[in-house]
């Protein structure tokens, strides 16, 4: 591993270290739980200004390494070829809305200008992961390490208009919550001109709220042991579907339908935590219970997915909100040895898998290290 790695780590430890100055568990029930909006300005108290302080930085941080990176990332050149072509009224595969903003860049800076458009890429994308931990993360820290070691920031370096959705799928979320429907199609519909698989959480995201809101009764288990089995003997015909939304992915090299053991492995934890938990943290709270669901969601399609080609992008829009299930999770925990066990449990294997997770950036077909920028490089 090279220096060029210590950006990574550092910046890292630099937000963690940042995030741990937040504390934003009574503006997340306020906006979340009890949906009071409109509380009367009483003035800013020192610990909100430590908060907007602290949460600034963390914001500045992750979308200044994003957008001063130059050659980082396998399709960073692609996507400058795109550009190019956007610029030239040329046909390409990407949607009309990053079409539309990548050119009205290009006027705006110039033609083969593709610094300006990657950096307000970097710039709306980080702040839809950071607004959401704001709003939703009880625990911000803990919910930004976790979205830093599984990897969702810094391969969002990587696959510019698909990651832009996952955070506005991520943002989204509270909408959800809140039972605020025509904002969260809204956004959804928003995201969808920059990376239209992002609609598929309409349906997985309304699902998940249903079950979460209702006793699971016989003919529940019973219709999603029908959609399970159509996943396994029917999958010429979903793949009929993926194919005529996306053609360019057929018998591409993305079309290889492998298991991914590692995010399988993953989801198999986290429900084994919510097992654990399950009486004192998931049954009586209503915002667990629907991150309980969406984690049985990204598991099944790990599993039962493999003949979708690039399936992780499908099942992040399901796991991704774990960074906020697994703080509350071993929050709720009774005090004790266990709870200080489970803590050092996922801290560490978190740790690790991002350590194997930098060493694998220096893949031809991930290129995310070394790292460089056109400040200095």
């Amino acid at each position: 591993m090279e220096s060029s790695a210590l950006v990574y780590i550092l910046l890292t430890l630099v937000t963690i270290g940042f995030a741990l100055c937040i504390d934003n568990r009574e503006h997340v029930e306020l906006h979340i739980d009890l949906y009071e909006h409109s509380k009367r300005y009483r003035g800013l108290t020192r610990g909100e200004a430590r908060n907007f302080v602290a949460q600034a930085a963390v914001y500045l941080l992750l979308a200044g390494v994003s957008a001063c990176r130059i050659a980082v990332g396998n399709d960073y050149w692609v996507y400058r070829d795109n550009f190019n072509l956007i610029a030239q009224s040329r046909r390409v595969s990407s949607e009309f809305g990053f079409n539309y903003i990548v050119k009205w860049i290009q006027q705006l800076f110039g033609y083969d200008k593709y610094l300006p458009v990657f950096a307000f890429f970097s710039i709306i994308t980080v702040f839809f992961f950071v607004k959401a931990m704001r709003d939703q993360g009880d625990y911000f820290a803990f919910s930004l390490f976790l979205l830093l070691t599984n990897g969702y920031y810094f391969n969002s370096l990587n696959s510019v208009r698909y990651y832009l959705a996952l955070a506005i799928a991520l943002f989204s979320v509270k909408y959800v919550l809140r039972s605020e429907y025509i904002k969260f199609l809204a956004f959804i519909l928003f995201g969808a001109i920059f990376h239209k698989t992002i609609l598929l959480v309409i349906p997985v995201y309304l699902l998940a709220w249903y079950l979460a809101c209702h006793e699971i009764k016989k003919w529940h288990i019973a219709v999603g042991g029908v959609f399970l089995l159509s996943l396994i003997f029917g999958q010429d015909l979903y793949r009929t579907v993926v194919f005529k939304i996306y053609p360019y992915y057929e018998n591409s090299a993305f079309d290889k339908g492998q298991l991914s053991y590692v995010n399988i492995a993953k989801c198999l934890c986290v429900l084994i935590l919510c097992i654990i938990c399950y009486k004192r943290s998931i049954k009586l709270r209503f915002r667990n219970n629907f991150y309980f669901y969406l984690s049985i969601a990204g598991l099944v399609v790990y599993c039962c997915g493999t003949f979708i080609p690039e399936v992780s992008r499908i099942a992040y829009y399901m796991v991704i909100p774990q960074i906020f299930l697994i703080p509350r999770l071993l929050a709720d925990m009774e005090d004790g040895w266990f709870k200080k066990l489970c803590y050092v449990g996922v801290i560490s294997a978190f740790t690790v898998y991002f350590i194997v997770l930098l060493n694998g950036m220096y893949d031809k077909n991930i290129r995310l290290l070394p790292y460089l920028n056109w400040i200095f490089n």
